[in-house]
């Protein structure tokens, strides 16, 4: 097949070229020096410079290809251009908590949207020297350039899942507590790793069966969503509906369960568990007893 947008396969050639030089930078600045790590707004999440390294390069990289392209990047926010219907989200490295702590679980994520729709999705390892990438409605590629495919079933009676919430859901929220404990009790096991675009890559790869996520980040969702859906994973909202992945939507429309296709009514049979538990529990405690 052949990208149906004019110019696209270069476009995802600029964002691979532009995950892999930060990629670098990231992996050599981690093995030279202690990350400088500062606390990042009142969530208790944190930055630091190889976050700031990484997001300069790609930037560059992408600004010297697409002039007049807006550029929404984690750290530094939105560089627009001119009312441009190009948008690329750049998080120049997702896991920054991982880093923080000495835990070597971390990628490069980039994505440009058209029209506020996912376009191209490319997430690189530096860790494993891999990159993903996809193409709307062309398919999505892994190391070495195969196209990639999910993994034959597993033969677990339990699937194997992943959980991300954003920054700004609470500890005490009450249905991601109600939604984890619904999943935990009924998969092998609920992974939560701190770095979604990791999640992904496993799901695409067939490590996972699942993936849900809960009011998830905005920056980091699209290229990792469009990798998944193009290797052949279904992606619904909380409800079973069609996931709807244009950009700029609340955080609550960035909700999801993602599997394979053979496995997704089973996931959402679990989420609505979770959706009626919380009713229970709000109802054996109401707020404010």
């Amino acid at each position: 097949m052949v990208p149906r947008e004019p110019g696209t396969a270069a476009m995802r050639e600029v964002a691979v070229a532009a995950a892999e030089a930060a990629g670098s930078l990231l992996w050599s600045g981690r093995r030279d020096h202690a990350p400088e790590v500062r606390g990042k707004g009142l969530d208790g999440d944190v930055v630091t410079d190889l976050d700031e390294a990484a997001e300069r390069v790609i930037i560059k990289r992408i600004r010297a290809a697409y002039p007049d392209h807006t550029i929404v990047a984690e750290e530094t926010g939105v560089h627009e251009a001119g009312g441009s219907r190009w948008t690329w989200l750049v998080d120049p490295l997702d896991g920054t908590n991982n880093i923080a702590i000495g835990l070597p679980v971390y990628v490069v994520g980039i994505a440009l949207c058209r029209d506020g729709l996912p376009l191209v999705g490319v997430v690189h390892d530096p860790e494993r020297g891999q990159t993903w990438s996809a193409i709307r409605d062309v398919g999505a590629e892994g190391p070495g350039g195969a196209r990639a495919v999910p993994a034959a079933p597993r033969v677990s009676a339990a699937p194997l899942l992943a959980w991300t919430q954003g920054h700004e859901v609470s500890r005490g929220d009450p249905r991601a507590r109600a939604l984890k404990l619904a999943l935990e009790a009924r998969s092998r096991r609920l992974l939560q790793l701190w770095a979604p675009l990791v999640s992904w890559l496993m799901l695409a790869r067939g490590d996972i069966d699942g993936f849900v996520g809960y009011r998830a980040e905005a920056v980091d969702l699209p290229a990792g969503m469009l990798i998944a859906q193009e290797a052949g994973l279904a992606v619904r909202d909380l409800r079973g509906h069609p996931f709807d992945a244009r950009i700029g939507r609340p955080a609550e429309d960035r909700s999801f369960v993602a599997a394979r296709p053979e496995l997704l009514d089973r996931i959402l049979d679990w989420v609505q568990a979770g959706h009626e538990l919380e009713r229970e529990l709000s109802a054996a405690w109401p707020p404010g007893e």
